[in-house]
């Protein structure tokens, strides 16, 4: 936390600056903290978004997929072909995987300035207490971080996408 604690704070701007006014600088850090909380919580839903985006997308291509090869004689299909649609569908499951990589990387750097933030009020719950109170997410049963299960649907679709063009190929 110290690492992020010497970038946060001006140095220009102090508790001593509001002179006999310090309530309106404790409520002036207790804003900025309001704010950062506000959009560490806008980023997460913008991540659920996402996800939901890409799910639908993936699950409407294996329905079309599945009803499209149903229906046609997949023998007369090059593999050229198999192998470029194969590329295709890998490429929107590593620009899932990447999406939620870069969602969780900005998430992880707002909740450092939530810690920083936390230190100079009365309370630290939202980034220490609450989670120290799961177990830090090492304890799936206490609590499993929702980035552990997230990253590994893009990974299970294309694994999806790479035997079913081993199944067509072969």
């Amino acid at each position: 936390m110290a690492e992020i604690s010497g970038e946060l704070w001006n140095g220009d701007v102090t508790e001593s600056d509001y002179r006999a006014d310090k309530a309106t600088y404790r409520a002036a850090v207790f804003e900025q903290y309001k704010l950062c909380v506000e959009m560490a919580d806008r980023v997460s839903a913008r991540r659920n978004l996402a996800n939901t985006f890409f799910l639908t997308l993936h699950s409407g291509l294996v329905a079309f997929l599945g009803a499209w090869l149903s229906q046609s004689q997949h023998g007369r299909l090059s593999v050229l072909l198999l192998l470029a649609g194969l590329l295709v569908l890998l490429a929107l499951c590593a620009t899932w995987w990447f999406t939620l990589r870069s969602y969780r990387q900005l998430n992880e750097g707002k909740f450092l300035v939530i810690g920083a933030l936390e230190e100079r009020l009365p309370a630290r719950v939202f980034q220490r207490a609450e989670w120290e109170a799961l177990g830090k997410g090492q304890d799936w049963r206490a609590y499993l971080p929702l980035t552990h299960v997230e990253r590994w649907i893009p990974v299970i679709f294309a694994g999806t996408y790479f035997l079913g063009f081993i199944g067509l190929a072969v």
